[in-house]
C-alpha cells in the first residue's frame, strides 16, 4: 500500500472511519456491557500514528496490540511504522520548524493555551484511557491529567519570557549580549508510567521556546499520546509541529537518535536504555536530556512521630502501585523506634485495596505486564533468602496474574536487591539505624541519584542531610515535591538537565552570543 494511502488526509480519516474504528474498540467485549465507559468523545480513540498532520497506518500491514494489564483484554491496535514512514515524521518536523520558531511567542502560547483548555475539558476521557492502557486508578489518572496540562499552561506563560542577558562590554565601543534560540527538532521519548504527564512536560517545553516535536510513547500506552495529537490538532498546531509515532521502539528510537535533523533528545526511562540512547546519539552531538531511574531513600529522623512517618512512607512507597521513580525505596529508620514503625507502616499498607483502576474505593492498581510482577517477586525472593523479614505480602491474594500485593520487607540489607536495584513495584524495604551519621553514606550508596524523602523536626540535622545527599531532589516533611515550577531531575546515573520550572526551556534551545561594535 503507498504512503499517500497510509497517511490519509485529514479529511479522509474524519467522519465515520474513525468514528467506526472507536466504537469497535470501545464498545462490546473491551468495556462493561452496560457501555457506562465509552468514551465521551470517541475520536479521542486513535489506533493510526500522527504524522505531518495526516493520520497513518502502516505502509507494511503491520500493528501492535495494546493490552489492559487489569482485564487483560486488547485495547486496540497502532500501527507499526515503517523506516520511510518514522523518516517522513523527521523530514515534515524540520520542514515545519521555521515557520514554527518565527511565530512570536505570544501566538505560540496562544496555541499552547487552547491545547491545555482541551486537556481539562476532556479529562474524564483522558483519564479513562489511562486507567485502561496502564492500569493506574481513576483518581491518580484524573491527577495525572490536571499534573499534565499544568505543564502546558506553565510553558505557555514562559514563553514570552525566554529571555537573553546583556554583558558588560570588556571590548571597547561594543555590546555584548546574548539570546535564547529554539534547538530545532526534538525527539521526545516516554515511558508507559505517566504517558499523558512526561509527553506534556517535555512537549509544553519544547513547544513554547519554538521547536517542533516528534514523540516516541512506551508501546503499552500510546493511545493517550495520540489522544494528545488529536487534540493537538484541534487547538491549531500547524502540520509537522506535534507529531507521534509508533512501532518498534529499537527502530524509531535508532531513527531519532541517528538523525543529524533531530538536534534534542529527551527520553523517560530507565538508565539501561539511557545509556543505549546516549551512545546511539554521540556520533551526532545531540543535545540529550534524560530523566532514568531512581531508588529514593526515605529517611525518618529520631524525633519524628512513628505514626506520621509510616503514614508518610506509605505514600511515598505505594504511589502508581510503586512503578514511580519518585518511589520510597529504602526506607531508614531509628533503631528506637523501629519496631514501633513497621508495626504502624504494616497497618496502613494493609488498608490499601487492589484491584482494577475503574472500581471503587481501590487504592493500587495492577502492575504495567507479567514481567514486572516475575521481577518484583524475584526481589522479594532474593531478599527473604538473604535475612529479611517478610512481614506482609501474601500473593495468593492478588486479584489478577498481572496484580501484585503491597509487600513490606524488614531488617534488609546492601546485598539485597530491594535495596540496590530500583524497585519499580509495591515493595517496601525497610532498615534500622543506630546513629544518623550512618544513614548519609548508606543513602548515597546507590549508582541513583534522582530523589530523597526526610521526615523529621530537628532543623540542625535536615540543614546536614539536604546538602550531604547525592539526589538532585530533596522533600523534607512532604510526600508531593513535583510540579510545574521547579526542576525536576537527578544526579549520578539518573540523568541529565532539569524538566520544568525555569531550566525547562534550557535543553530545547541553544544560547546565541552576540558582540555589536562601532564600524570605524
Amino acid at each position: 500500500m503507498g504512503n499517500s494511502l497510509n497517511c490519509a488526509a485529514k479529511d479522509k480519516l474524519d467522519g465515520e472511519f474513525v468514528a467506526s474504528l472507536a466504537d469497535q474498540a470501545l464498545t462490546g467485549d473491551v468495556h462493561q456491557k452496560d457501555g457506562s465507559l465509552r468514551l465521551q468523545d470517541q475520536r479521542l480513540f486513535r489506533q493510526l500514528a500522527y504524522v505531518n498532520g495526516k493520520w497513518c497506518a502502516s505502509e507494511q500491514g503491520l500493528d501492535q496490540a495494546v493490552t489492559d494489564p487489569a482485564s487483560e483484554v486488547v485495547l486496540g491496535t497502532v500501527p507499526a511504522l515503517s523506516d520511510q514512514q518514522i523518516q517522513q515524521a523527521i523530514d515534515s518536523a524540520q520542514s515545519a520548524f521555521p515557520a514554527w520558531k518565527a511565530l512570536m511567542a505570544d501566538e505560540r502560547a496562544t496555541i499552547l493555551m487552547r491545547w491545555h483548555d482541551l486537556l481539562l475539558e476532556n479529562k474524564e476521557d483522558l483519564a479513562l484511557l489511562i486507567v485502561r492502557e496502564q492500569g493506574k486508578t481513576l483518581a491518580e489518572a484524573r491527577g495525572e491529567i490536571e499534573y499534565g496540562a499544568s505543564f502546558v499552561r506553565w510553558f505557555a506563560q514562559e514563553a514570552g519570557r525566554a529571555y537573553g542577558e546583556t554583558i558588560p562590554s570588556h571590548i571597547p565601543n561594543a555590546r555584548l549580549a546574548t539570546m535564547r534560540e529554539a534547538i530545532g527538532v526534538a525527539a521526545l521519548i516516554t515511558p508507559w508510567n505517566f504517558p499523558n504527564a512526561m509527553i506534556t512536560r517535555k512537549a509544553a517545553a519544547a513547544l513554547a521556546i519554538g521547536c517542533t516535536v516528534i514523540v516516541k510513547p512506551a508501546g503499552e500506552t500510546p493511545f493517550s499520546a495520540l489522544a494528545l495529537a488529536e487534540l493537538a490538532e484541534r487547538a491549531g498546531f500547524p502540520s509537522g509541529v506535534f507529531n507521534v509515532l509508533t512501532g518498534e521502539p529499537e527502530k524509531v528510537s535508532g531513527h531519532l537518535c541517528r538523525s543529524d535533523k533531530v538536534k534534542a533528545l529527551s527520553f523517560t526511562g530507565s538508565t539501561r536504555v539511557g545509556r543505549l540512547l546516549l551512545q546511539q546519539s554521540a556520533e551526532t552531538v545531540k543535545k540529550c536530556s534524560m530523566e532514568l531511574g531512581g531508588n529514593a531513600p526515605f529517611i525518618v529522623l529520631p524525633d519524628m512521630d512513628v505514626e506520621e512517618a509510616a503514614a508518610a512512607a506509605v505514600d511515598a512507597k505505594f504511589q502508581t502501585s510503586g512503578q514511580d521513580c519518585l518511589a520510597a525505596n529504602r526506607i531508614f529508620v531509628p533503631r528506637e523506634k523501629y519496631e514501633a514503625f513497621l508495626v504502624a507502616f504494616q497497618v496502613k499498607m494493609e488498608a490499601l485495596s487492589v484491584g482494577n483502576g475503574l472500581e471503587d474505593g481501590v487504592d493500587l492498581g495492577p502492575l504495567i505486564f507479567e514481567r514486572a510482577v516475575k521481577k518484583t517477586q524475584d526481589i522479594v525472593d532474593d531478599a527473604v533468602a538473604k535475612g529479611a523479614r517478610l512481614l506482609a505480602g501474601d500473593q495468593s491474594k492478588a486479584p489478577g496474574r498481572n496484580f501484585f500485593m503491597p509487600t513490606l520487607l524488614a531488617d534488609v540489607t546492601p546485598d539485597m536487591k530491594v535495596y540496590r536495584e530500583e524497585n519499580f513495584g509495591p515493595v517496601a524495604g525497610v532498615l534500622a539505624y543506630d546513629k544518623l551519621e550512618e544513614v548519609i553514606p548508606m543513602a548515597n550508596d546507590t549508582e541513583y541519584g534522582l530523589a530523597a524523602y526526610v521526615f523529621g523536626n530537628n532543623l540542625k540535622q535536615i540543614w546536614t542531610l539536604i546538602p550531604a545527599l547525592e539526589f538532585g531532589m530533596v522533600s523534607v516533611n512532604s510526600v508531593k515535591m513535583t510540579g510545574q515550577p521547579i526542576p525536576f531531575g537527578g544526579m549520578k546515573q539518573s540523568g541529565l538537565g532539569r524538566e520544568g520550572g525555569l531550566h525547562g526551556f534550557d535543553e530545547f534551545s541553544e544560547t546565541k552570543y552576540y558582540c555589536l561594535g562601532s564600524l570605524p
